[in-house]
């Protein structure tokens, strides 16, 4: 019982009120959803929404790293709560908002998830991890701005400020495709950086096996003159 209450500490609970967001925010943008859209609030809401989630990613982080916090438990929710969070929008928004969120990106997004997760666990069980690169957290980025670009675009194509017109559509457009682009090279990285590790940590274990397997054939060269000695003694010269 110890266990389980030092595991559900701030950083963990923060984590998983961010997985709780996940059938809220799908739950806002499906048909059921009982408040009207004609005003752009579920829009508005469901935007706020996953920006607010999105940043407590950096905030239980934070905190579990500052306080000393760090649990198995929040080691597996917290990519678990990333993965929940932006594969779930995705989905949603290809019913949502189609014309900007087609079904393949979502595949995509899905794919490069399940990609980089694989690519995770092989590392582990290598005894190595892979740091996250600065592709990574564009990525990340992108994948924010392109998921409220394409709920704002539901319900507005501009907006005009004073004569200040945004292109709203423009920028969903944009940033849905400027990350689906971040997302494929990323994963490239990603794959890349994983293959020269497991090559490099393949490359030292054959070296290792190659040494162990040198010392034992020079350990049997030496055991075996002595056990085909003669018991009579050495024969000396006459």
């Amino acid at each position: 019982m110890q266990d389980v209450a030092s595991s559900v500490n701030l950083p963990n609970s923060i984590t998983m009120s961010r997985i709780f967001c996940v059938p809220l925010l799908i739950w806002m943008l499906s048909p059921a959803f009982p408040a009207k859209i004609v005003g752009g609030e579920v829009e508005v809401a469901a935007s706020i929404l996953f920006v607010l989630a999105s940043i407590t990613d950096g905030i239980d982080g934070y905190l579990a790293r500052s306080r000393g916090m760090i649990t198995t438990m929040g080691t597996l929710l917290d990519p678990l709560a990333d993965k929940l969070m932006v594969t779930g929008a995705y989905v949603a928004l290809v019913q949502f908002n189609p014309r900007i969120v087609p079904a393949w990106i979502a595949v995509l997004v899905i794919g490069r998830e399940f990609l980089v997760s694989g690519l995770r666990s092989i590392a582990a069980t290598e005894g190595f991890a892979i740091e996250a690169s600065e592709l990574g957290k564009l990525k990340m980025i992108t994948q924010i701005v392109s998921v409220v670009a394409a709920l704002l675009d539901h319900r507005w194509y501009l907006w005009n400020f004073g004569g200040f017109i945004v292109h709203v559509h423009l920028i969903a457009v944009m940033a849905i495709y400027f990350m689906a682009a971040v997302s494929i090279i990323s994963a490239v990285d990603y794959f890349n950086a994983f293959w020269r590790k497991i090559d490099h940590a393949s490359s030292t274990r054959r070296r290792k096996s190659a040494v162990l397997s040198k010392g034992r054939d020079v350990l049997g060269r030496r055991k075996r003159p002595a056990a085909a000695s003669d018991p009579a003694g050495p024969i000396e010269a006459p």
